[in-house]
């Protein structure tokens, strides 16, 4: 099967994604500065979410093209990192409407390590997929791994300190904000992932 079919499934499921998220704003019952300032926390949270929603967009195109095929297991490895962004409205108002309190801000690192986990998957199925075998070079599966570490990190520090914990979340973010620069080359410049060593 082809990667386009794919693509399109998953713009369309991202863009309800987005469209769910952006109906759960609750419009203020009021016209003041006053009556916007309990909701500021929820729309932080939404900017950072939608953020987060267009890097996954955005590299999941530049993923796609880079590949030809896609089989059974890229299907379901593409299904698992949909569900995980698929749980970005909730996570979004929980943490937002607490006001970024210790549960719901872990349980929002915890919606973001897993679909970053699933991701690393996705990008794992995909090079195996393709007889090329090509993947993302040494420094961007690096990119990769610290994300996922500072996931963990921003977990264990809600417990004490929600408000650092959404900091690294906004740093992860603009981390990721700049696409894969290797999905952007031509096929044929890729790095086969099994040649890679230690030095490179």
């Amino acid at each position: 099967m082809k990667t386009n079919r794919l693509e399109a499934f998953s713009d369309g499921v991202l863009a309800i994604i987005i469209t769910i998220m952006v109906l759960e704003l609750k419009i203020p019952e009021g016209e003041t500065i006053d009556a916007l300032m309990p909701l500021l926390p929820t729309f932080i949270t939404y900017i950072l979410s939608f953020i987060y929603l267009g890097i996954y967009w955005n590299n999941h195109h530049h993923l796609l093209h880079a590949f030809e095929n896609v089989n059974g297991k890229v299907l379901w490895a593409n299904l698992h990192l949909l569900f995980w962004l698929s749980l970005f409205p909730f996570a979004t108002g929980y943490m937002g409407e607490n006001h970024f309190e210790i549960l719901p801000t872990a349980f929002y690192g915890c919606v973001l390590l897993m679909a970053g986990i699933a991701w690393n998957i996705l990008t794992y199925t995909l090079a195996k997929s393709n007889s090329s075998k090509k993947i993302l070079r040494k420094k961007e599966k690096l990119k990769e791994i610290i994300s996922t570490i500072l996931y963990a990190v921003a977990i264990i520090t809600s417990a004490f300190q929600p408000l650092v914990s959404a900091f690294i979340y906004v740093m992860v973010a603009i981390l990721w904000f700049v696409p894969y620069k290797t999905l952007e080359v031509p096929k044929d410049d890729f790095i086969d992932f099994s040649n890679y060593s230690p030095k490179e």
